[in-house]
């Protein structure tokens, strides 16, 4: 016997895209998905690429894997689709210890984020 399937969360028009384990802080990767929200995928593109953060590279890669799923798996128009969501969260964090004077030691976190992107289709408005 399997597993009956599940009913799928996004809607008919909506496709997503995970990365779970990005290297780097979910503060740092939130201001680099902050700058795309909302906008549509071709001028995100575009923006991802002149941006300077390190972040930037693993964003544009989840975002090209979403409209890769919306196109491939959901036969969406990529022309028309926009960035409905892109949320960060908390993923682990790696511990480490820095060896100080005295038989003192700090700790140095190392954080891991992930990142969730949701692109929709929406019809051209004239």
């Amino acid at each position: 016997m399997s597993k009956a399937k599940q009913e799928r969360r996004l809607k008919d028009n909506e496709a997503m895209a995970v990365a779970k384990l990005l290297r780097g802080s979910p503060q740092k990767l939130n201001l680099v998905a902050e700058t795309i929200r909302g906008m549509k995928v071709e001028a995100a593109l575009a923006s991802l690429d002149f941006n300077r953060k390190k972040a930037a590279r693993d964003v544009k890669k989840v975002l090209q894997s979403a409209v890769a799923n919306a196109e491939n798996n959901h036969s969406l128009d990529v022309d028309q689709l926009v960035i409905a969501e892109a949320s960060v969260g908390k993923s682990l964090v790696m511990k480490r210890i820095s060896i100080r004077a005295r038989g003192r030691a700090n700790r140095i976190m190392k954080p891991f984020s992930r990142l969730r992107i949701v692109v929709r289709e929406v019809e051209e408005q004239e």
